[in-house]
């Protein structure tokens, strides 16, 4: 039974569609959208027509952006001759609020999954490849550390030994504040692999 008018139903499960938003929480962004004034409405829903409309990949490394070339890759500054290649565009703009990273990224829209079905084609790797054609020194594989990202890196790496590139892989371990007790194996045995001087 429906406890809401048709229209109010309908933005409801719309929004309930998005990632991590459940039933309750669409409910609330509803009402919360039903009670604003209809101009932010109105900006909210232009705002939205628009970027889906002109957010496109970037020609060189393929996150989103709304030119051609997005302004990482359009810095004269950053280093091109280093790649990291990560899943996503979350995962780039995480290393880029760190400030540290001077390079260039490489998206690759996902990591292999056989299980769902996702092969290397299905993932921007034919493009990394054609980008290592120019002047590289290091790519940096920077996927997560699920199974399918240590899959992805170990596939990409196995691409990359015969030209001669050097491949490096992010380091990862325990978290600041984590508890040791708390930690799986492989962390824990990657924390001690990945040791440095004090």
């Amino acid at each position: 039974m429906n406890y809401y008018a048709e229209s109010i139903q309908n933005l409801i499960e719309e929004l309930s569609q998005l990632p991590s938003i459940g039933a309750k929480s669409a409910q609330r962004l509803a009402f919360h959208i039903l009670n604003m004034p209809k101009e932010r409405v109105e900006r909210l829903s232009s705002v939205i027509l628009t970027a889906r409309k002109n957010v496109t990949y970037c020609k060189e490394c393929f996150t989103l952006t709304d030119s051609e070339i997005c302004p990482i890759c359009g810095n004269p500054k950053r280093d091109k001759k280093t790649i990291m290649v990560v899943e996503d565009t979350r995962d780039l703009i995480a290393y880029e609020k760190t400030g540290q990273y001077e390079g260039v990224y490489h998206v690759l829209h996902g990591a292999i999954n056989p299980s769902l079905g996702i092969t290397p084609s299905d993932i921007r790797l034919k493009e990394l490849m054609q980008r290592l054609q120019g002047e590289v020194d290091e790519v940096i594989i920077a996927t997560n550390s699920s199974l399918e990202g240590e899959a992805t890196a170990m596939y990409i790496s196995k691409l990359l030994k015969p030209a001669g590139i050097k491949v490096t892989r992010i380091a990862s371990g325990v978290p600041v504040g984590g508890d040791l007790e708390y930690i799986d194996e492989v962390t824990l045995y990657r924390a001690l692999k990945g040791r440095t001087e004090l």
